[in-house]
């Protein structure tokens, strides 16, 4: 039988894939005409051209498939025309759902996002059984995964048995785009991050996550959500992590939100005219004002998720930066020298 796997082409996406190709399943991806493939361009893959948008070309791809794990997003911030997301997040959500139903799948394993559970709250951190409404989502990208999540809800309505992850932020090799987190990550290793702020993020080894999929297909409870997460972590925290093993100082200096939403308002100003992405989306500093600390412990005890060292796969996307030419002449050291230094 055959598994479908959509946004295999990026970076969490090409994990679940190549999990499933490595425990001998027949795997068939969604790829578009324009899509680069070097992240899958080694697995033995059927490749299904389509678009989420073009309804036609999923029943296609969902043509004889067992099992949907819809990976696919777009994870934009300051973008110029924000339709595009809602047509991918939302539409193509809808549509994808639509298909796999008339296919009669057995299992469609959606990916969310912790963003639609981490909202701020008095007490313990949020968990799957969270309450949030759409007017807490911050941003275009929030907005149209909290939309998408409610599809899939009413998916379930409708019979089709949809289990929820929610992944927090994977780190790790593969990110070849790469994601704003991976952008973070690669500011610091290219001495572009002169301070910081008060922040923090759920982060998780991107192997992990992937791992977490197929855990859900196979242990999730149809219409239940589940977070994917590691440790809770402020963005200090993480820059002392990556100061450890490259030998890099840390930014000392903490910037107050108040200064860098004014420099996000200029930066979009600015990138505006020149017609280009902006540098500090004024959606990230906004997201920043609270730490998206979760608790992950759901999934752990329905599924079996275990989340491994997040210095270690912090080191590993930097060895593979570096390894893939993002990084400039100065080469990160070997962790052990850097905690011997």
């Amino acid at each position: 039988m055959t598994t479908l796997v959509t946004g295999a082409t990026g970076f969490l996406g090409s994990h679940v894939a190549r999990q499933l190709v490595a425990r001998g399943e027949a795997v068939r991806v969604l790829v578009r005409l324009t899509s680069r493939l070097r992240a899958i361009e080694d697995l033995p893959v059927e490749r299904a051209t389509g678009d989420l948008r073009d309804l036609a070309s999923l029943y296609r791809a969902c043509d004889g498939v067992h099992r949907v794990y819809h990976v696919a997003a777009d994870y934009r911030f300051g973008v110029r025309r924000p339709s595009e997301i809602y047509e991918s997040n939302v539409n193509g959500t809808r549509n994808l759902l639509e298909a796999a139903y008339r296919a009669g799948v057995e299992r469609f394993v959606y990916t969310s996002t912790v963003a639609t559970i981490a909202v701020p709250r008095s007490g313990k951190p949020p968990d799957e059984d969270t309450v949030a409404g759409l007017e807490e989502m911050i941003g275009h990208y929030k907005r149209s995964k909290f939309l998408a999540e409610m599809e899939a809800f009413r998916a379930v309505a409708t019979g089709l048995p949809v289990v929820i992850v929610n992944p927090t932020t994977p780190v790790g090799p593969g990110d070849w785009k790469p994601t704003p987190t991976g952008r973070i990550i690669l500011d610091f290793l290219c001495g572009r991050m002169p301070a910081y702020v008060d922040t923090g993020l759920n982060l998780v080894p991107v192997e992990d996550a992937a791992a977490g999929h197929l855990l859900a297909a196979e242990r999730g409870r149809v219409g239940q959500r589940y977070i994917l997460g590691g440790r809770n972590l402020t963005l200090k925290e993480i820059l002392d992590m990556l100061a450890a093993i490259t030998g890099r100082r840390a930014p000392r200096f903490r910037l107050p939100h108040a200064l860098a939403m004014a420099a996000a308002f200029v930066d979009s100003a600015v990138s505006f005219v020149l017609r280009r992405r902006p540098q500090i989306p004024l959606e990230g500093v906004r997201m920043a004002r609270h730490k998206m600390f979760v608790d992950a412990s759901k999934a752990e005890r329905e599924l079996g998720f275990t989340a491994s060292s997040v210095e270690e796969a912090l080191e590993r996307a930097v060895r593979w930066y570096e390894g893939n030419g993002y990084v400039g002449s100065r080469r990160a050291q070997p962790m052990a020298r850097a905690h011997a230094a």
